[in-house]
């Protein structure tokens, strides 16, 4: 393989890099807060509040950020009443949009650099994008924060009853109140006093936190960007990586995202049937991504600990919420959600051939070239047996694909974690709390990630090898089959057989088999019959340009120099035909 270093020749081009970082930046940040606003708008949250700080607020948590609400209540003539929440939950349908936006731009402006690119040109690319997506993240820190005032006039107690409120409901009943003590009096009066109550309830973007999670998000989403894309030249000296990591992590991306899309696809459905489409999609746009990656460590058996109570136990998708609600004490497991809905195991069977279809994908992607090809072309040590080969393939297939599931199935566990407490205390006295408690075990999703990508790899690499898609799909990187990079810096692909570039022949031309290469009869020297010398060598293709007898232009030969009186030479007689290509002579 022939490589060559960037166009740059290890120099960093500055003004490239800050243009292709504001780019991704910019674009990451305008996806998240379109994603994030219009799924506020469709949930009706803008009807409490002001859209824009919630909106930032959000983008802040989907990028790794924090928020913590705050409140203060007074109700019931009463001071010192203290709303408290604490929510930890990430959004992953806003961040999964800046994330393929944020890649997208970034892998883009280093695919012209050629076939390996220098490390200080990737570390400053990466870098500037990290440092700048930070730096807009303070901006969003400092714009998040609001007050959202919750007026009691609104809703609509002053309509009950006579439209006066509930203070003449005593005088209506038998014998009054009055006979039970001061209740009477003091029932309608705080009823009243509801009607004026007001609660505002605010929110604030935690500003270092933010930054500091903003940073490692920003920086995750490059390491596996560059880590799954197959076309994206790496410095040199990390070869290993196009054909080893690779394959089994883009494979590994690539069904985790068409996950995704059918969650997407699901919450479709389900909005055609529901009474409230809106809040559907609005929740979907939000957070489908976390239902369909919480899902999937479920359905490959990785038990999650969790509890919830209160009112936000309804949020939880059903059997969850059951599940919950009975017994906290024990895990979640897809074996018990199964004992109360037994059409749960459909989760394990579509969790198991998504890892499966992992695995062919990967083998796809992974190069690979059969023992009895290796030992057509001459491969030094190649034999031709065909199992042998078979089974290698496999094992190695499954440890890549082990490895890479052994990573990504605990850190989808770690992004789905939720928790969410709210409690409201009126003067020491608890008056309503909730809470969601969801963290999967990290120490069970590396054991079962593992077992399941390398059953999958194994599995996964026979089928390919078994229908020949073994390695088809293979990046040119990957094969190392590449040339070295054209003007530009821009990486030349392998040659390609066509009417400019023709392919090897597979015996030597024959002019009894090929009517192309025959002499004309007429272009036959006379004699004993044999053929003419070719006009072109043999190894050449096509039919002679010539039409006639080559004649070879007549040496000049000196002549005296004529007198006035002398009359010109005749001219000579038309050829029939125009000169042969290459003849020097002319018409006069």
């Amino acid at each position: 393989m022939s490589i060559e270093t960037s166009e740059h020749g290890g120099r960093v081009p500055w003004g490239d890099v800050l243009l292709s970082a504001v780019a991704a930046v910019s674009w990451a940040l305008i996806g998240m807060a379109g994603t994030a606003a219009l799924g506020l708008h469709l949930l009706g949250a803008d009807a409490a509040g002001s859209l824009g700080p919630m909106t930032a607020a959000v983008v802040a948590l989907g990028a790794g950020g924090s928020v913590t609400p705050s409140g203060d209540v007074s109700a019931f003539g009463l001071k010192g009443a203290e709303a408290t929440t604490a929510i930890q939950i990430t959004p992953l349908g806003v961040g999964l949009v800046g994330a393929l936006l944020l890649s997208w731009f970034f892998l883009r402006s280093l695919r012209g650099a050629g076939v390996v690119i220098a490390p200080s040109e990737l570390l400053a690319r990466a870098g500037s994008v990290v440092v700048l997506f930070v730096a807009m993240l303070g901006g969003l820190a400092w714009a998040g924060h609001d007050i959202i005032t919750i007026d009691g006039s609104r809703l609509g107690l002053d309509e009950v009853t006579g439209g006066g409120g509930l203070g003449d409901i005593t005088d209506q009943l038998p014998g009054g109140l009055g006979d039970i003590g001061d209740i009477g009096g003091l029932l309608p009066d705080q009823i009243g006093g509801l009607v004026d109550a007001k609660a505002a309830v605010g929110f604030t973007v935690d500003t270092v936190p933010t930054l500091l999670g903003g940073a490692a998000w920003a920086a995750g989403i490059l390491v596996i960007a560059l880590l799954a894309s197959r076309r994206t030249p790496l410095p040199r000296g990390w070869e290993a990586v196009h054909r080893v990591v690779r394959p089994a992590a883009s494979a590994l991306v690539t069904v985790l995202l068409v996950a995704v899309l059918a969650g997407f696809a699901a919450a479709g459905y389900a909005a055609i049937s529901d009474d409230n489409p809106k809040r559907i999609a609005g929740a979907a746009l939000l957070g489908a991504p976390n239902g369909v990656w919480l899902g999937i460590p479920i359905g490959l058996l990785v038990p999650v600990d969790g509890q919830a109570t209160g009112e936000l136990a309804k949020l939880l998708p059903d059997p969850i919420d059951e599940l919950l609600s009975i017994s906290s004490d024990q895990p979640v497991t897809l074996g018990r959600l199964a004992e109360l809905d037994g059409r749960v195991w459909l989760l394990g069977v579509a969790a198991a051939m998504m890892m499966l279809f992992a695995g062919v994908l990967a083998a796809a992607r992974t190069p690979f070239v059969r023992a009895r090809d290796a030992a057509v072309a001459g491969a030094p040590g190649a034999t031709d047996v065909r199992g042998q080969s078979a089974l290698g393939f496999a094992g190695r297939c499954a440890l890549r694909l082990g490895v890479v599931t052994a990573l990504a199935l605990p850190l989808l566990a770690w992004l789905t974690e939720v928790s969410v407490d709210a409690s409201l205390s009126v003067l020491g006295f608890d008056a309503f709390g909730a809470g969601i408690e969801l963290h999967g075990q990290l120490g069970m999703a590396l054991l079962l990630g593992a077992l399941w990508g390398a059953g999958a790899g194994a599995a996964g690499a026979l089928l390919a090898y078994a229908s020949g898609a073994a390695g088809h799909r293979a990046a040119p990187l990957a094969r190392g089959d590449v040339t070295a990079p054209v003007a530009q810096g821009a990486a030349e692909l392998p040659r390609q057989p066509g009417p400019y570039s023709p392919s090897t022949p597979h015996r030597a031309p024959n002019p009894d088999t090929n009517p192309y290469l025959r002499i004309p009869d007429e272009l036959r020297e006379p004699g004993d019959g044999r053929r003419a010398e070719r006009a072109r060598p043999p190894d050449v293709y096509g039919a002679p340009t010539v039409i006639g007898p080559y004649t070879p232009p007549p040496a000049p030969s000196k002549r005296r120099p004529r007198s006035r009186s002398t009359p010109p030479p005749p001219p000579p007689p038309p050829e029939e035909g125009p000169p042969p290509p290459g003849s020097s002579r002319r018409r006069d």
